[in-house]
């Protein structure tokens, strides 16, 4: 990959980028504009068809009816089907009536689409009457990142402020977990699992790391033994997609991959020995027991508190958020590789990969220099960031540069000069001083520093009963 040419662009190229990027813009602005109107005017059919139902007669034949009968019209002018268009009738009720705060901010350009979605996906769980305060809140952290990476925190902000815990919720959820084979066509079908999402998350994980180990071999074959030509059939021509689809059935019929590039002679190959990775961040709370509130899968969604005190028992090590205070963490190394603390205290900053929207789980990501090593970047916190392989390639070989600031922030610009921050994730970590609590012997009652909005010495030596987060 270093021998890759970087590319440039000419002075017409970028003119012509630039036309691209400022057309993309009103093009946005125009979706928007109709794609809210559509919604208010589909929640006014639906207001309608209920009106109609009470001249009627109240009952929900009478609403059904009435509903078919607009939903027919407007799909015979749209030219889609009527059932499409009661659906998306219901939908724009649920957003119009019930999340109207988050529709203005989706319509005045602060939030997005994708944004207003993971806002109305995520407080379905929430009672009416404790909407409003969810939506205030949501709004808020909508604006400082994209969809994809809000929609855990929203989720679990949801289950904060909902009035069943979510623990009780998943264990309902997860009585109805089971197999089914649904029948595809050309002799295909497809096997869908319904489990928890910590498992599910760890089973691709796991796939994905056997399934890349024998692609990897594959390519050291060819680099090494070049075959003119590879039959049609040839395994070693799959894909990664079709090497974890035979992974897994050779897991599940066999117990082990049917080819294993590691192993030699007689013994087993290391591929079996591969497991899954999840990273979880749970408050100390939480994982004591104190409380129920869910956890974090990083780049998924929240679990339970059940299953991530079960995680956390059998993981090999937890890690702090903050670790400077209490562990010593090493700022700077000369030489290239990170050490571990480094490694630790950026995975649990990071959370996933820096580039602006990426949300993959910085487990699966690398880490970068955000000045070239080679370059004289310092192998440094303030100058380490993780990024996935895709777009650690497109910063090192297209016009787009960034610049590491303090705190992690990180400023990305594009080809046309626009810049996009990336801040750093928010701490998964607070520290909350209980007014009930008496000081420490030999303590005075003074405000320390932490209750003033920094972190004195009080803090630091009781940063071990603090919220610590612990990906693993």
């Amino acid at each position: 990959m270093k021998d890759l040419p970087t590319t440039s662009l000419s002075d017409g190229d970028l003119a012509a980028l630039e036309s691209v990027v400022v057309e993309a813009d009103d093009v946005a602005t125009l979706l928007t504009v109709g794609q809210v109107a559509e919604l208010r005017m589909l929640a006014r059919a639906g207001r309608l068809a209920e009106k109609q139902a009470r001249g009627a007669s109240a009952n929900v034949r009478a609403h059904d009816m009435a509903l078919r009968s607009i939903a027919a019209e407007l799909a015979a002018l749209l030219g889609v089907a009527d059932r499409t268009v009661q659906a998306r009738i219901g939908e724009a009720r649920e957003i119009v009536e019930g999340y109207p705060s988050a529709l203005e901010a989706w319509e005045a350009g602060r939030i997005t689409r994708g944004h207003l979605r993971v806002i109305v996906d995520a407080g379905r769980v929430l009672p009416v009457d404790r909407r409003p305060a969810f939506e205030s809140e949501a709004i808020e952290r909508c604006r400082l990142d994209t969809p994809g990476r809000v929609r855990s925190a929203l989720e679990i902000l949801a289950e904060q402020i909902a009035q069943r815990p979510f623990t009780e919720r998943h264990a309902d959820a997860a009585a109805g977990r089971g197999v089914r084979l649904i029948p595809g066509r050309d002799g295909m079908c497809e096997i869908v699992a319904t489990v928890p999402t910590v498992i599910g998350d760890g089973i691709l994980d796991r796939l994905t790391q056997q399934a890349q180990v024998i692609v990897d071999a594959r390519a050291h074959d060819d680099a090494t033994e070049p075959r003119a030509a590879a039959p049609a059939d040839d395994p070693d021509r799959r894909s990664l997609d079709q090497v974890r689809a035979d992974v897994f059935s050779d897991l599940l019929l066999a117990g082990s991959p049917a080819l294993d590039p590691t192993a030699h002679g007689d013994g087993p190959g290391a591929l079996g020995a591969i497991r899954a990775q999840v990273q979880v961040v749970v408050s100390a709370l939480t994982l004591t027991g104190h409380d129920h509130q869910p956890a974090d899968l990083i780049g998924r969604s929240p679990i339970d508190a059940d299953t991530a005190r079960t995680l956390a028992a059998d993981a090999p090590s937890l890690t702090r958020l903050l670790t400077d205070p209490v562990r010593g963490t090493v700022i700077a190394v000369d030489r290239y590789r990170p050490t571990g603390d480094q490694r630790r205290h950026l995975r649990a900053r990071d959370q996933h990969c820096r580039w602006p929207g990426c949300h993959r789980p910085a487990i699966r990501c690398e880490i970068d220099h955000t000045i070239d090593a080679a370059k004289g970047g310092p192998t440094a916190l303030g100058n380490l960031a993780h990024l996935c392989q895709r777009h650690h390639s497109t910063k090192q070989f297209t016009p787009w540069r960034v610049r590491q600031r303090p705190g992690g922030i990180l400023e990305w610009t594009s080809p046309t000069g626009r810049m996009y921050r990336e801040d750093a994730p928010t701490p998964p970590v607070g520290f909350h001083l209980s007014p009930e609590s008496p000081p420490a012997p030999g303590r005075d009652a003074r405000p320390n520093a932490a209750s003033r909005g920094g972190i004195g010495a009080d803090t630091r030596d009781r940063m071990g009963d603090s919220l610590v987060p612990a990906p693993f």
